[in-house]
C-alpha cells in the first residue's frame, strides 16, 4: 500500500512520540531504581527504635528487687544499644519511678538526644507521653529487652501489639527472679520461658541478641 506524504509524516509523529515517551519511562525508572539503591539503611528502616525497659540499679546485686543474672542480659542490652547508635536508630529508654536505686545501670545508661522516660505504672503506655512519642516519630516497630521479663517486659508487649505496633522481643537481653504462689516456688528461669511462650508468635517475634544483630 502506498502513502502520501501526508501520511508518512503524521506516521513518523506518531513515532517520534512513541519512542520519547519510552525514553521518559525508561528515565524515570532508572531513576527509581538508582534512588532504591542508594537510600541509607537509616531512611530504609526509620521506623524502628529499641525500648529498653528498666534496667536501673534495684533490679542489681544489693538493690531493693534484685533479679536472676541481670547481668547477663544487662550485657546484651549494651550490644543492642550499640547497634541502633552506630545505625543512628531511635532509642528509648524507660524506667521506673522508685525511692532509691532508680539511676540506669551502667550497661544502659542513655546518652545525650536519646529519649527517657519514667512511668508510675506497670506498663511504659500508662500515664506516660509514649504512644504520642512514638506516633510523632513513625515508629512502627519496636525491639523490647529489659526487666522484668514477667511484669513491665510483657506488659510494655502486650501493649504495644495491642496498639499495632509490630513487636521484636530480644529475650536474652531480659531477666526475672523467682517467684512464690503460696508454698511454691517457680524459678526464675520457669518464670522467664513460661512469659516468652505466652508472648511468642502472637504479640512478638522472639528472637537472641546475636540473631537480631546478624538477621535485622
Amino acid at each position: 500500500m502506498l502513502f502520501n506524504r501526508k501520511d508518512r509524516t503524521l506516521s513518523m509523529a506518531r513515532l517520534f512520540g512513541i519512542r520519547s515517551r519510552l525514553v521518559v519511562l525508561l528515565v524515570f525508572l532508572i531513576s527509581i531504581a538508582a534512588y532504591a539503591q542508594t537510600e541509607s539503611p537509616r531512611t530504609a528502616d526509620a521506623g524502628t527504635s529499641l525500648l529498653i525497659i528498666d534496667v536501673q540499679e534495684f533490679y542489681f546485686p544489693g538493690g531493693a528487687v534484685p533479679l536472676d543474672d541481670p547481668e547477663a542480659a544487662s550485657r546484651n542490652v549494651g550490644r543492642l544499644l550499640k547497634k541502633f547508635r552506630d545505625e543512628k536508630k531511635m532509642i528509648i529508654h524507660i524506667g521506673h519511678n522508685a525511692e532509691k536505686d532508680v539511676a540506669f545501670h551502667s550497661e544502659a545508661k542513655p546518652r545525650a538526644g536519646e529519649k527517657v522516660i519514667f512511668k508510675d505504672e506497670i506498663s511504659a503506655f500508662n500515664g506516660t507521653e509514649l504512644l504520642e512519642y512514638l506516633k510523632t516519630n513513625g515508629i512502627r516497630r519496636l525491639v523490647i529487652c529489659g526487666m522484668q521479663t514477667h511484669m513491665c517486659v510483657e506488659a510494655a508487649v502486650r501493649s504495644a501489639h495491642d496498639l499495632g505496633f509490630e513487636c521484636i522481643l530480644v529475650h536474652d537481653a531480659c531477666a526475672t527472679r523467682d517467684l512464690k504462689f503460696e508454698d511454691r516456688t517457680i524459678v526464675a528461669e520457669d518464670v522467664h520461658y513460661s512469659t516468652l511462650s505466652s508472648l511468642g508468635g502472637t504479640y512478638a517475634t522472639i528472637v537472641d541478641t546475636h540473631t537480631f544483630i546478624s538477621t535485622y
